[in-house]
């Protein structure tokens, strides 16, 4: 590691989109523009575009097992992501895959359920499996408040205080650390909330008027990472990641007709921190 925002390894385990906007297309395509190295660990294979998720393949499980052990044996990581990792099966593998190497190498878990055109990425049995060993061994898990609800049992209020609740109650699960987004709330008004060990920290913004959101939490999840990856705080790696991905946003070209995909091919200055939370 030549120096603090060198070119740092993110292994991602998670679900291919065809249509590029999600999943490790989206992970590649952000842990590069930040100037990290993405290798990847493919869970599913999916047919999917701006609209609808078509068909969903599964990749075996032992093969799930031979890409990690491949990347881990020869290149290594700084920092591990998951996303979709569809069901029991592949949680299980990928949690014992992982255990050797969770108490040195930090671990980003986006608790991937539900696409933006609805389509369940999660097979119900597996929430469970998720909450039980995946989130044990998290950093910091990055759940929406849909996916929060789905791993507490119940509703959340998108309030302040009532999602600073929720995440704390989501700490207790056993992660270090839980990003809980607002994006799904309601309102113009948003807010994302990180509670560690150390307390919460705010962040408060506007929502976009734009309907290109898909891949957003992968987007964020995988921003996040490469800043652990390459030695910035976890304020510092949120703080940026959110800058990443407003503007990303911004810039999208509207492409498909549904739920577009972000604008993932700019820079952005890999030490730029720009917001301090409230």
């Amino acid at each position: 590691m030549a120096d603090r925002f060198g070119n740092h390894r993110v292994l991602v385990v998670a679900g291919s989109d065809s249509g590029g906007g999600a999943g490790i297309q989206a992970d590649i395509k952000t842990v590069m523009a930040l100037g990290g190295y993405a290798t990847t660990a493919i869970t599913a294979l999916t047919a999917q575009n701006t609209v609808a998720v078509e068909d969903v393949h599964p990749v075996p499980p032992a093969f799930i097992t031979s890409q990690m052990s491949a990347v881990m044996g020869d290149i290594g990581a700084d920092c591990i992501k998951t996303g979709m990792l569809y069901d029991t099966a592949s949680i299980a593998v990928v949690a014992e895959m992982m255990q050797p190497y969770a108490q040195k190498i930090p671990v980003v878990i986006d608790p991937v359920m539900v696409t933006q055109s609805g389509h369940r990425l999660l097979t119900e049995m597996a929430s469970d499996r998720l909450r039980e060993v995946m989130l044990p061994l998290a950093t910091l898990v990055t759940p929406n408040l849909p996916e929060a609800e789905v791993l507490l049992g119940r509703p959340i209020d998108d309030d302040e205080q009532s999602m600073i609740e929720a995440a704390q109650e989501l700490r207790e699960l056993g992660s270090q650390a839980v990003l809980l987004k607002g994006g799904h709330g309601r309102g113009d008004q948003l807010v994302d909330v990180l509670v560690t060990a150390s307390g919460v920290e705010c962040w408060r913004g506007e929502r976009l008027p734009t309907t290109s959101t898909h891949g957003t939490g992968c987007t964020l999840a995988s921003a996040i990472a490469t800043g652990i990856a390459q030695g910035m705080t976890l304020v510092e790696s949120v703080d940026r990641a959110r800058i990443y991905l407003r503007r990303a946003m911004e810039e999208a070209k509207g492409l498909g007709q549904g739920a577009g995909p972000v604008e993932h091919s700019f820079t952005v200055n890999p030490s730029a921190v720009g917001y301090t939370p409230q």
